[in-house]
């Protein structure tokens, strides 16, 4: 009767020293991507040569009445806030000696 450590270390994959297909398969493979991955990025690049270096400015919408068309800059022009400093907040003690 087979124990259990029997049945585990039993190889059921057949002998895998044969045929080795598995290093050259995988260089197939690993080239088929290269190639692709080369001929995607040339095709994107030739798009984006094409583009224009700016595009024209879009006329607004001519009725004022329209919420997307009040948009407004939240900072008013004044500039951001530095934010490599993180801003203070409840959780953090101020030391002041």
């Amino acid at each position: 009767m087979l124990t259990a450590a029997q049945v585990l270390a039993e190889n059921n994959f057949g002998d895998t020293r044969t045929g080795g297909l598995a290093g050259p398969m995988g260089l197939f493979l690993i080239l088929l991507l290269a190639t692709a991955t080369i001929l995607l990025i040339r095709n994107m690049n030739a798009r984006l040569r094409r583009l224009p270096d700016r595009f024209p400015q879009q006329s607004g919408p001519t009725d004022p009445t329209r919420a997307d068309a009040a948009v407004v800059d939240p900072t008013d022009g004044t500039g951001g806030r530095d934010s490599s400093t993180p801003a203070p907040n409840g959780h953090q003690q101020h030391l002041n000696g």
